[in-house]
């Protein structure tokens, strides 16, 4: 069965590695984790380490766009709900608009 190793785990392992107090064989037996493993952890945290600066531009850039892709469905909501409605008032199953189909108001 394959063992599971939480975000907070690699991330401190990680940083053991980083520090270079230890070696990665002595890392690797004292966490028990193979060293081919704690390689691909250090190599994935060094290739992440340019997105942690430009996270917030990047979050700043989405939350834009989400928000102007809101305002467009808001309006598309709108333009449909005015057509369901024009729609039922033509075929006379607006109870509201107060009539069978040939009694439309002009």
């Amino acid at each position: 069965m394959r063992k599971r190793y939480t975000p907070t785990f690699k991330a401190q392992v990680v940083r053991e590695l980083l520090r270079e107090e230890k070696t990665l064989a002595h890392l690797a037996a004292e966490h028990g984790v193979h060293p081919t493993q704690l390689i691909k952890w250090r190599t994935t945290a060094l290739e992440g380490l340019p997105s942690l600066f430009t996270r917030q531009d990047s979050t700043a850039a989405l939350t834009a766009d989400d928000e102007s892709r809101l305002a467009t469905l808001y309006e598309e909501i709108g333009r449909l709900t005015t057509q369901v409605a024009w729609l039922k008032r033509q075929s006379g199953l607006d109870p509201l608009a107060g009539g069978a189909r040939g009694a439309r108001r002009t």
